[in-house]
Parts: C-alpha cells; sequence; structure tokens
C-alpha cells in the first residue's frame, strides 16, 4: 500500500502524507460486529485524570475481530477488506461456510475471494490459522498466541511478522519483530504471513489537526511548569530544571527501565531485543 502527497498549496500540506486505502473494498464496517467507543478523556471511574494529552477525537466504532479463530475445519471465504480507525492493521471480512461472519487481522497480500482455514490440518498459506508444530520452521507468522487457547496477543499491527526459527522439546523457537527470540509453546496458535498495510510506517501526520482528529491534545513542557506542578518546573527565567528529565511524579523519562528484573516469563527468552543473551536464573 503506498501512501500519498500532496501538492503544498498550504504549510501543512507540505509535509502531509496520507494512505491510499487502495486496498479498501468496503466503506462500511459489518453491523453485527462494531461496539461504539466509549471516550474517557483519559479520566478514571472516579472522574480523575490519569493518563494526560487524551481528549476530543472523532467517534470511532471498534470492530470486534476474532483473535483465536476455533471453528476449525471449516472453509472461509475473504469477503472485503476493510479499515479499523483503532489499529494500524487492515481488517479481513470473513464468511465460514455456515454463515458465520468474522473479522480477522488481514495479512500481506490477501486478496477478495480467497479461501481460509483453521486449525492443525490448514495447509500452511497466507491468512490460514496453525499451531506452531504444523507451521515449516522459516515461515513468516503474526497474530501469535503467548499461553495455548487464549488467543493472538503479539505481532499484530501493521507490517509486524516473526519468524519460525526451531522447535525443541514442546517449545518452539521465535523471533519477534524487537529482535527478541523466545520459546513458545508449539500448542500456541499463529497466523500464516506478514500483518498488511506495510507502509504504515511511512505516514506523517503534518500538522497538528490531524493528532487532534485522533483523540491527542498537546501535553506542556515539564520546565514550563511551576515549581509546584512537575519536578523540572520553577526557575529564574528559561532552565531545563537542573535534573534529569522526569515525569510530574519522579520517574526517569529516558532510559530507566520499567521491566521488573525478575519475571517468570525470563526464562523463556533467550536472546534480548538489544541482541544480548538472556541470562537463565
Amino acid at each position: 500500500m503506498p501512501v500519498k502527497t500532496i501538492r503544498p498549496l498550504t504549510p501543512s500540506t507540505r509535509y502531509i502524507t496520507i494512505a491510499s486505502y487502495a486496498e479498501i473494498t468496503k466503506s462500511r464496517p459489518e453491523k453485527a460486529l462494531v461496539v461504539i467507543r466509549k471516550k474517557t478523556g483519559g479520566r478514571n471511574s472516579y472522574g480523575r485524570v490519569t493518563s494526560r494529552g487524551i481528549g476530543g477525537g472523532h467517534k470511532q466504532k471498534i470492530r470486534l475481530v476474532d483473535f483465536r479463530r476455533k471453528k476449525f475445519g471449516v472453509e472461509a471465504s475473504v469477503l472485503a477488506i476493510e479499515y479499523d480507525p483503532i489499529r494500524s492493521a487492515r481488517l479481513a471480512l470473513l464468511q465460514y461456510k455456515d454463515g458465520e461472519k468474522t473479522y480477522i487481522i488481514a495479512p500481506n497480500g490477501l486478496q477478495v475471494g480467497a479461501k481460509l482455514m483453521n486449525g492443525p490440518a490448514a495447509p500452511p498459506e497466507v491468512g490460514n490459522h496453525l499451531p506452531l508444530k504444523s507451521i515449516p520452521v522459516g515461515m513468516q507468522i503474526h497474530n501469535l498466541e503467548v499461553l495455548p487457547g487464549k488467543g493472538g496477543q503479539i505481532v499484530r499491527s501493521a507490517g509486524a511478522a516473526a519468524t519460525l526459527m526451531s522447535r525443541d522439546q514442546g517449545y518452539a523457537v521465535v523471533r519477534l519483530p524487537s529482535g527478541e527470540i523466545r520459546k513458545v509453546n508449539e500448542e500456541c496458535y499463529a497466523t500464516i504471513g506478514q500483518v498488511g498495510n506495510v507502509e504504515h510506517e511511512n505516514v506523517v501526520l503534518g500538522k497538528a489537526g490531524r493528532g487532534r482528529h485522533r483523540g491527542i491534545r498537546p501535553l506542556s513542557r515539564g520546565v514550563a511548569k511551576n515549581p509546584v506542578d512537575h519536578p523540572m518546573g520553577g526557575g529564574a527565567g528559561k532552565t531545563s530544571g537542573g535534573g534529569h528529565p522526569v515525569t510530574p511524579w519522579g520517574v526517569i523519562t529516558k532510559g530507566f527501565k520499567t521491566r521488573r528484573r525478575i519475571k517468570y516469563s525470563d526464562r523463556f527468552i533467550l536472546v534480548r531485543r538489544d541482541g544480548r543473551p538472556m541470562k537463565q536464573r
């Protein structure tokens, strides 16, 4: 999917790039598979702001995506490729032979009219959903389960793809898009292929208004605030605050690792995303 540029007739259109949407074949979502997204404005159930910079934005409808795909052995046809306002990937509308319709994440190259299948007996072709033990080594996969039967949880954004590297003693070794190499139970399911809308990373908003349409509000710099409002606030005239950049609650913002140092899942990680081998405890 290429991106389109606009003639720079105004300052904002000089930098804007827009997705072409050439692959979209259906403009309105399936009515039975959507729910209205409730706006929170970044506020919790007490009405207090817990996430700053959230508010406004266009009304959005959440598409109910089937990440588990547990209808095994029933052939499905691709009816349409659709847009989803809350995710970077495109969606494919499937209709099974028994008439049921579901949404799945559309892999790269999937066309309307294609036939898909779920289950251990499905052929390893683009869009089919199989357990890792049935997928040939070296293939690209996405919508990968972390726990068997829970449904795909990772490798779901536009252009993402993991690689099945090997299998041994009931586990499959998978290289994730981040570069991390980890073991996953071979009973976990994954979808064959790379997630579509590969050119999404080349889209440039180009102006503040497009961010506001997405519900993103401006944020004030910490150094522009008073000491009572931010750890980096205050000072006579312009100053950087005299300390390391932190959040309003004092947590370091640049380089501070927020992941717990000891986690149960560490034993499944073979190589970390920075390329260093994981120390097994």
